[in-house]
């Protein structure tokens, strides 16, 4: 009898009429916004402008949901292009499938279009929202978990995972809920890079490649646990070699990088520190005009009491 176990989720989607209410893109939504809302107080730390991330994520977040898609179709091709299945499954991204190698390039892509019509150094953008984007994979993993989807080995830990369905080659049973094994993780990297940044005053970039070489730790050794199918290339799952060739280029980033531009960038947001003085300018001549209106209310106010004064001595005389 198993005393304890993480439960499934009895379906992904709850329909509210007509509407369709998906667990897996409730998470997506989720950590899209965290990491908008972490990166916008880290850009304004940094000495940008509020707003500007949101902006830029115009750019970087649909770009980042198509590499991702296409990266998972690309490696999984069998599961749309193969004899018996249909192709425009493809496009149900809603069913799960986006690969973070995929996200974080073409997203990259999207970020420097909106950093480029902003004149904003893309590496500074990067450091400001790395922390955000390990959160948002974080809260996304749960979506694996709405859709019963890349567990692990199984297991009689008593956290192991509960799977109920039989779709797909599914087989019910307890297995390891590597997709919690990675939300963890990613909560610690969102975590190390965030104190690293403050002990070491990460810049031009550094900051988003210790994010990528934390995850890439962890996600290699996640991978080898997981039992769904995927490519093999020299008998080792093709997300390890990817995990392990991106981890080998983050490093030398870091390494090139802090021999070359030590430090932390002084200006990341052209202009910013002129708006500001500005805005400072424009509450200062406010709260300047504002005091001499009072003064000329209390100037007149004694003019009027003098006034009745002398109206009431003559009165009397």
């Amino acid at each position: 009898m198993e005393l304890a176990y993480i439960p499934s989720p009895s379906r992904g989607v709850i329909h509210l009429g007509p509407i369709p209410l998906r667990g897996y893109a409730f998470c997506i939504i989720i950590g899209v916004f965290v990491a908008v809302w972490l990166g916008n107080k880290r850009w304004i730390a940094r000495g940008g402008r509020a707003g500007t991330v949101a902006d830029i994520s115009v750019w970087a977040v649909p770009f980042g949901l198509l590499g991702g898609r296409l990266y998972h179709v690309i490696t999984d091709y069998e599961l749309y292009f193969s004899e018996g299945r249909d192709w425009v499954d493809a496009f149900k991204v809603w069913e799960g499938g986006l690969g973070i190698w995929g996200a974080i390039a073409l997203g990259a892509v999207g970020a420097w279009i909106g950093c480029r019509r902003r004149g904003i150094p893309l590496p500074a953008y990067a450091d400001a929202i790395a922390p955000g984007i390990a959160l948002a994979q974080a809260i996304g993993r749960w979506g694996n978990w709405f859709n019963q989807e890349l567990y692990g080995k199984p297991t009689d830990l008593p956290w192991a995972l509960h799977i109920t369905s039989s779709t797909d080659g599914r087989v019910p049973g307890y297995y390891h809920p590597t997709f919690l094994y990675e939300s963890l993780w990613c909560v610690g990297v969102a975590l190390l890079v965030i104190w690293a940044d403050r002990r070491f005053k990460l810049g031009h970039g550094r900051a988003f490649a210790l994010y990528v070489a934390a995850y890439c730790t962890g996600r290699g050794w996640i991978e080898y646990m997981r039992i769904d199918d995927a490519h093999h290339i020299l008998g080792v799952r093709l997300n390890v070699w990817t995990a392990i060739i991106v981890f080998l280029l983050a490093v030398t980033y870091l390494v090139v990088s802090a021999k070359k531009r030590p430090g932390r960038e002084d200006v990341v947001e052209p202009g910013a520190d002129a708006a500001d003085d500005e805005v400072q300018e424009a509450d200062k001549s406010g709260t300047d005009a504002k005091a001499e209106a009072d003064s000329d209310s209390g100037e007149s106010e004694a003019d009027s009491r003098e006034a009745a004064d002398e109206a009431e001595s003559a009165k009397k005389t």
